[in-house]
């Protein structure tokens, strides 16, 4: 079975999100993408900043990373835009062959 992995990003609308994450689905990039509204904290060019946002908790394959950040990176109004991998150490047998079977074939798909 192939590595799987979690790709998170924020994005400033629900929009916009919605859009990712549908766009990414419909490309077999991800076979699952959660969003979830979020109040960020952080200090950005030397000023603290308070933001609500919307988090993508994107489920794919390690093997399709590159993709999955390029597309990020050509979609996201961000000037550096957060995009972590964290990898998926275990998890349900049945979910993660789920997850196989409906990113299979991404990887033949222009961005």
């Amino acid at each position: 079975m192939d590595a799987v992995c979690m790709v998170m990003t924020a994005v400033g609308s629900e929009a916009v999100a919605e859009m990712l994450a549908q766009q990414l689905v419909e490309d077999r990039l991800a076979a699952c993408v959660q969003v979830m509204p979020v109040k960020s904290f952080y200090v950005w060019q030397g000023e603290s900043r308070k933001e609500a946002e919307y988090l993508l908790l994107i489920k794919t394959r390690a093997a399709l990373y590159a993709q999955v950040e390029s597309f990020i990176l050509a979609h996201h109004a961000y000037e550096t835009p957060e995009i972590l991998q964290l990898p998926v150490t275990a998890g349900s047998n049945a979910y993660l062959q789920w997850l196989g079977a409906s990113t299979q074939g991404a990887g033949d798909q222009a961005l």
